[in-house]
């Protein structure tokens, strides 16, 4: 018999389009992209998917290419703290905050609501709903 996770009440969590999340500060700086995203972006940007990595992204040997943030924020975050490419952003944008790594007690209540000021607010997540996410952003990379 398992025990049920800290967060088995669930948790809030409201995006206050903030941008926060899009902006470098410590591991929270990288956005790998699934083969999904690979499709999906370039696609969307008119571009092929050569130019694309060029561009926007950072790639190594054995990993999956990254954005590339080599400036304050994610590349594709308008001053507006709108993104560029919302209808197709990475799995792992879209899942956030609820990644696994993320859904540890300690984690959630220090470095994540150091960064998101969108956690306890907005609508209740049940159990379920979070660790479907954070499967969600797992299996896009499988």
């Amino acid at each position: 018999m398992s025990s049920k996770p800290w967060y088995a009440n669930g948790l809030r969590f409201e995006c206050t389009q903030c941008g926060r999340c899009c902006k470098n500060h410590g591991r929270y700086t990288y956005v790998n992209l699934s083969p999904r995203d690979m499709e999906r972006i370039p696609k969307f940007l008119g571009l092929s998917r050569r130019e694309f990595l060029d561009r926007f992204c950072h790639t190594a040997p054995g990993f999956h290419p990254s954005l590339r943030f080599d400036e304050e924020a994610c590349p594709f975050l308008e001053a507006n703290n709108r993104c560029r490419i919302y209808p197709v952003r990475p799995m792992q944008c879209e899942t956030w905050p609820f990644w696994t790594e993320n859904l540890v007690e300690e984690v959630w209540k220090g470095e994540v609501k150091e960064c998101c000021p969108g956690l306890d607010h907005g609508p209740l997540y049940a159990e379920d709903e979070i660790e479907r996410r954070a499967r969600a952003t797992e299996d896009d990379f499988a």
